[in-house]
C-alpha cells in the first residue's frame, strides 16, 4: 500500500523544495470547507468563515468540489507544464504568477484535472479520454457530477460547454480569496515555509536524500539504491520523476495548513509533486499505515479487548490473566504476542515473573493516528 515515485537516474539538483501559494490556497480552502479535518486550525477557520462575504462564500460552495473531497491538480499547474531549461518548472513566488501558469494549461488538461473527482478510479491512468472530445467520458463526468448535487452538475455543464469562461471565473474567485483572507495569511506563513524549504535543500545537499525525506515526514522513504521513493498512504499508485515530455524533476511543497494531509500528485502526464505538512513541535510524526492497521486488528478481538481492560489498570502476568478470564496460559500468551507486535504493551521482569501493561499513551494516540492515517 502506498504511492511510489521512480527517481532512477534523477540528479539531486532536480529534486526541489519550494513553497506554492496556489497549492497552499487549496489547503486553506479545504480547511474552511472541512474544519473537522483540521481541529488545530479551529480558531482560524471559525474566524475566517464568520467574516466571509456571503457572495464569496456562495461562489466557494459552487466550486467546492475542487478542494473539499479531493484536491484538484489545477492547484499545481507547474507540474503540468514542460520543464524549464535549467530544471523542473517551479511554483510561482506569488499567487498571480501561479494563476498565470494555470492559464497556460491546455483546456483538456485543465478540464481533466478539474473533474478529477469524476474519475478517481482511473487517476493513475490519466483519467481516460477527455470529456471535451469523448461523448462517453462526457456522460460519465455529468453522471458523477449529478450524484454530488445540482451545484456541481451546473458547474460541470458550464465547464464542458465553455472551459475558457469557467477558467476566467475560477481565476477571479481565487483572486477574490486572496483579497479577502488569503493574502494576509500567505504574508504571515510564507517566510516560514521559505526558510523550511531552504533548510531541506541544504539537508539534501549535505546529507543526501534519505535525510532530506526524513525531514519531510516519516511517511516518506527511499530504497537503498536511491531509485524509488515510497509514500506510505492508504492508496496505491506509481509515477516517475523522469518524464520524456515534461522533463525530469520532483517538487516537494511544504504546507502550513496541510496537516494531517500528505498529498502526492501522481497523475499520468504530470510531473510528480509531494505536498506535505510542516510539523510543529506539538504534532508528532505520523506512524506507518501498516502499524495502524495492525493495532486496529489487534484491538478488534473481544478477548484482547478484555485483556486490555485489565492491563490498563495495572501490570499483570500471563498466569494472572489466565486465572482472571478462565483461559489457558498459552492462549493468553498468543493474545499478548499480538498486542506486543502492535506496540500496545510494555513488559518488565520482576524476578522470575514477566509483567505486562497496556501502553495507555499509544492507545490514546490511536484516535489521532486513525484520523491522520485515513486522511493522509
Amino acid at each position: 500500500m502506498g504511492v511510489t515515485i521512480d527517481i532512477g537516474g534523477l540528479e539531486h539538483g532536480r529534486i526541489v523544495f519550494a513553497p506554492s501559494p496556489l497549492a497552499e490556497l487549496c489547503m486553506v480552502l479545504h480547511a474552511l470547507a472541512q474544519p473537522a479535518h483540521h481541529p488545530n486550525l479551529a480558531s482560524w477557520t471559525t474566524a475566517t468563515a464568520a467574516r466571509l462575504d456571503p457572495g464569496l462564500a456562495d461562489r466557494l460552495l459552487e466550486a467546492g468540489f475542487l478542494w473539499q473531497v479531493s484536491y484538484s491538480d489545477v492547484f499545481m499547474p507547474f507540474a503540468g507544464l514542460p520543464a524549464a531549461p535549467d530544471g523542473p518548472r517551479l511554483p510561482g513566488a506569488t499567487l498571480a504568477e501561479e494563476l498565470d501558469l494555470l492559464d497556460r494549461l491546455p483546456d483538456e488538461r485543465f478540464v481533466a484535472a478539474a473533474l478529477e473527482h469524476c474519475a478517481l478510479a482511473h487517476y493513475n491512468e490519466g483519467g481516460g479520454p477527455s470529456p471535451l472530445t469523448d461523448p462517453a467520458a462526457r456522460t460519465r463526468a455529468l453522471e458523477a457530477a449529478a450524484a454530488r448535487g445540482p451545484r456541481q452538475l451546473g458547474f460541470t455543464n458550464r465547464l464542458l460547454a465553455e472551459p475558457g469562461t469557467v477558467r476566467a471565473w475560477l481565476r477571479r474567485l481565487l483572486e477574490d480569496c486572496e483579497e479577502a483572507f488569503f493574502g494576509e495569511t500567505w504574508r504571515r506563513i510564507a517566510p516560514g515555509l521559505a526558510a523550511h524549504a531552504r533548510h531541506q535543500t541544504e539537508l539534501l545537499r549535505r546529507k543526501g536524500l534519505a535525510a532530506a525525506l526524513a525531514g519531510v515526514s516519516t511517511a516518506l522513504s527511499v530504497d537503498p539504491a536511491g531509485s524509488v521513493i515510497t509514500v506510505d498512504k492508504m492508496t496505491t499508485g506509481d509515477t516517475s520523476a523522469v518524464d520524456p515530455e515534461l522533463g525530469p524533476g520532483l517538487v516537494l511543497v511544504p504546507s502550513t495548513f496541510g496537516w494531517p494531509h500528505l498529498l502526492v500528485l501522481h497523475a499520468a502526464g504530470w510531473r510528480p509533486v509531494v505536498q506535505y505538512p510542516v510539523r510543529s513541535a506539538e504534532l508528532p510524526g505520523p506512524g506507518p499505515v501498516e502499524l495502524l492497521q495492525r493495532r486496529m486488528e489487534a484491538l478488534a478481538h473481544p478477548m484482547r479487548m478484555r485483556l486490555c481492560r485489565s492491563l490498563a489498570r495495572g501490570p499483570a502476568t500471563t498466569g494472572e490473566l489466565a486465572n482472571t478470564y478462565g483461559i489457558s496460559a498459552p492462549e493468553v500468551s498468543r493474545h499478548l504476542s499480538v498486542l506486543k507486535k502492535a506496540g500496545l504493551l510494555t513488559t518488565r521482569r520482576q524476578g522470575r515473573y514477566v509483567q505486562h501493561q497496556l501502553d495507555i499513551g499509544t492507545v490514546a494516540r490511536l484516535g489521532s493516528d486513525l484520523v491522520e492515517g485515513i486522511l493522509r
